[in-house]
């Protein structure tokens, strides 16, 4: 089968990765521009330690990030980087609320179990690179929910203790409230509209529409890994990030079964230096800098 021929054509951008991008030919985990980042974000830990800058995660990125592989906030920064200017979030970057930042943040979860503040400070030094307000913390809710789902045992522990890495006043929380209470009403087709009608003015990679989406999901989904991924999906914004991080909370809660991994073979393609990667080595640095955390 495959993808077919008037879809490649009206959307040539996905013609590299999307031959393996479909259930019946998945062969490996394809390039995705959003993953580079958690691999990068091992490497800043490794390299600089928790305590690393702002401008060591800026290095980072000049010295290993294609500028073909960055895309809006992330792409206004680099350009700032290049230009040698200090206010590389806010210099010519409408997209410094988007999701962007969110999407770099897991690792620091990941790495900090339990650790709830420790994570969203990390995720608030990265984000600030290329990021304002809600979406900086965005960043840090995301690295929150990461930590706090090594050592919760439920979705809602997870939500709630999330909460605490956010300013209560914030867009961004209002955001993921609305996205919670959105689950206890109605069947999935209902809830989503819900979201739309509050969010669907915002683009569809805007942080809040998104983080409303992420906490709907796992409101939803009751600690499933399918259910809960499919509705992120399903809300049809930034589907793979929203899915990802959703995935990643459930995954940590309760697993994730070979129907989903097996077809990715244990491989995740990048186009960071080195090229493809193992995922159990990836998994094995991250357990040692968690390791290393405690």
């Amino acid at each position: 089968m495959g993808l077919p021929g008037d879809v490649a054509a009206r959307w040539p951008w996905n013609r590299r990765s999307a031959p393996t991008s479909l259930e019946e030919n998945i062969d490996g985990m394809p390039e995705d521009d959003d993953l580079n980042y958690p691999m990068l974000a091992l490497s800043l830990v490794e390299e600089h330690g928790r305590g690393f800058t702002t401008g060591d995660v800026a290095q980072l990125w000049l010295d290993n990030l294609p500028a073909g592989r960055v895309f809006t906030a992330e792409r206004a920064a680099y350009r700032n980087l290049l230009d040698a200017r200090e206010d590389t979030a806010t210099h010519h970057n409408p997209f410094r609320e988007w999701i962007g930042a969110l999407i770099r943040a897991d690792v620091f979860g990941w790495i900090s179990p339990g650790d709830v503040p420790g994570a969203a400070r990390m995720a608030a030094v990265d984000a600030r690179l290329s990021h304002t307000r809600n979406g900086v913390y965005g960043a840090m809710w995301v690295a929150g929910l990461a930590a706090a789902a090594m050592v919760c045992d439920t979705v809602d522990e997870v939500l709630d203790a999330a909460m605490a890495a956010i300013p209560a006043s914030s867009d961004l929380a209002k955001a993921v409230h609305f996205g919670r209470s959105a689950a206890g009403d109605g069947d999935v087709r209902s809830g989503l509209d819900r979201l739309y009608e509050a969010y669907g003015h915002l683009h569809w990679v805007h942080v809040l529409n998104n983080a409303a989406t992420i906490a709907y999901a796992l409101a939803k989904g009751g600690g499933e890994f399918g259910p809960s991924v499919a509705i992120a999906v399903t809300a049809g914004w930034d589907t793979d990030s929203a899915a990802a991080t959703v995935g990643g909370v459930v995954g940590a809660l309760s697993g994730v079964g070979e129907y989903w991994s097996k077809p990715l073979d244990g491989r995740i393609a990048t186009s960071l230096p080195g090229g493809e990667r193992r995922i159990a080595d990836l998994a094995a640095r991250t357990a040692a800098l968690a390791g290393a955390g405690r």
